[in-house]
C-alpha cells in the first residue's frame, strides 16, 4: 500500500493518499548514508515524527553550527538542487515525486560550479573537434 502521513499538532499520525499519483514511488538514496538512516529509526524502521525528531534536529543543526532558521524541511530544497545537477528536469520531476516541470524547474539554479563544468565541456567538445551546429540567423 502506498501512503503517506500527515502528523497532527498533538502528535497523532495518520494516513492520507499522496497528493498526486506522481507522489507514489520509490525513492533511491545514497547507500553511504543507509548506516545513519538504520542508526536513527533503528534496524526494524520506525516512523519520525516531527514531535520526537525536533530536538534531535535542532541538536544536529546546532552541533554543524548551521543557523536557527534552517527548517529540516530545508534539506529537501537542498538535496533535490544537488539531484538537479546530475538530472535531466524528467528525472528531477520523478525523483520529487511532481507531474510537472514547473516544479522541477524551482530547483534548476546556475551555480557557478556547474558554470565552470559547462564552459569545461564546452571547451572539451572545441578540442576534439566535436561537430558545431552553424547559428541559425533568422
Amino acid at each position: 500500500m502506498q501512503r503517506a502521513q500527515a502528523e497532527m499538532q498533538d502528535g497523532k499520525l495518520f494516513d492520507k493518499a499522496p497528493k498526486s499519483a506522481a507522489g507514489v514511488r520509490p525513492v533511491a538514496f545514497p547507500d553511504e548514508s543507509l548506516a545513519d538512516v538504520i542508526e536513527y529509526v533503528g534496524p526494524q524502521g520506525g516512523q519520525l515524527q516531527r514531535s520526537t525528531f525536533r530536538d534531535d534536529w535542532i541538536k544536529a543543526r546546532k552541533d554543524a553550527g548551521i543557523a536557527a532558521d534552517v527548517h529540516f524541511h530545508d534539506l529537501r530544497h537542498t538535496g533535490n538542487t544537488l539531484a538537479a545537477a546530475e538530472a535531466s528536469t524528467r528525472e528531477l520531476m520523478t525523483r520529487m515525486g511532481h507531474s510537472t516541470a514547473r516544479a522541477a524547474l524551482i530547483y534548476q539554479h546556475m551555480t557557478a560550479d556547474r558554470d565552470r563544468a559547462i564552459a569545461d565541456r564546452l571547451g572539451s567538445m572545441i578540442r576534439q573537434g566535436e561537430p558545431r551546429s552553424s547559428p541559425q540567423h533568422p
